[in-house]
């Protein structure tokens, strides 16, 4: 998310080459990244980083998979209000602006970066699948979006005869908030009991963003939003340590292996080459039946 903007190109290329040479395969990022730090007051930073790593890096391209996302980048600097949506138009241009900054002729997955209720929703999905029937995404995907909205757009895509979203990207993380206490981030959507059981159901991709909750498992300086503030969340927490110390590994690591193990693939941000290590090492993080029965009861 902040390549290019609290992130260096040089730090970030040299994640970018550590991620590669781990067996790093997917780069999630969006037309949007990261306008509210960049003195520009739009996005498109992140997509220019990765399209200079690119090119620095002949062949890289046939090893990693792109996925980026429209609807919110500001048409007006500085103004997240006028971001730019869903609408047809919108979408066509969002896309051919990230092509152009990451320097491909298509992304392999395309998502709908959040909601947009002022366009009806046949017509985005009918961009949507105009652009995959161009190959310009070879896949495309829903985030931040109501299970029962994502339903309504597959029905709507097989009336067009269109790509239906695939995919779902939402928050998620070991840890959760209190139920129905407001999130500070806004646009942010949990991932909820009926997204999986959709997702499980009609053979849906599941994404989980802020699975590391910005560090907070790690790091003391970074104390929990307080929507976590509760005496699940020390039970939990408790648990995670007995059993990352059981398995030799981080907080961070058995986390992201929680997530895993359940058919989800979490995103990490990073700003360091270490983390991206850290984190890659969690595939070899293996949690039993009895890990996941501990942490359930925690709750």
């Amino acid at each position: 998310m902040d390549f290019g903007t609290r992130v260096t190109a040089d730090d970030a290329f040299a994640i970018l080459d550590s991620f590669v040479a781990g067996g790093g395969v997917w780069l999630d990022t969006a037309n949007c990244y990261t306008f509210w730090t960049d003195p520009s007051g739009v996005g498109g930073a992140s997509e220019r980083a990765i399209g200079a790593w690119l090119r620095a890096r002949p062949g890289a391209r046939d090893t990693v998979r792109i996925a980026t996302k429209v609807r919110h980048n500001p048409l007006v600097p500085h103004v997240p209000e006028s971001a730019e949506g869903l609408s047809a138009r919108a979408v066509r241009a969002g896309v051919e602006g990230s092509l152009e900054r990451l320097g491909v002729d298509h992304v392999d997955l395309l998502w709908a970066h959040a909601e947009d209720r002022t366009v009806p929703l046949e017509e985005t999905v009918g961009a949507f699948g105009e652009l995959a029937a161009k190959g310009v995404a070879l896949r495309v995907g829903a985030a931040n979006h109501a299970a029962w909205r994502v339903e309504r757009a597959r029905s709507l895509a097989r009336e067009q005869g269109v790509e239906p979203f695939t995919s779902l990207q939402l928050r998620h993380s070991l840890l959760q908030p209190r139920p129905l206490t407001p999130l500070a981030e806004g646009g942010h959507r949990l991932l909820a009991a009926e997204d999986l059981d959709l997702a499980r159901s009609e053979g849906l991709a599941v994404w989980s963003y802020s699975s590391l909750l910005w560090g907070s498992y790690a790091r003391a300086d970074k104390p929990l939003p307080a929507p976590y503030e509760h005496p699940g969340t020390t039970r939990v927490l408790t648990v995670l340590h007995e059993v990352a110390d059981e398995l030799a590994a981080t907080p961070n690591q058995v986390v992201l292996a929680w997530l895993m193990r359940q058919g989800i693939d979490p995103i990490v941000g990073v700003s360091r080459v270490e983390q991206i290590e850290e984190a890659l090492a969690a595939h070899g993080v293996r949690l039993s039946d009895e890990h996941l029965a501990r942490f359930t009861e925690a709750r």
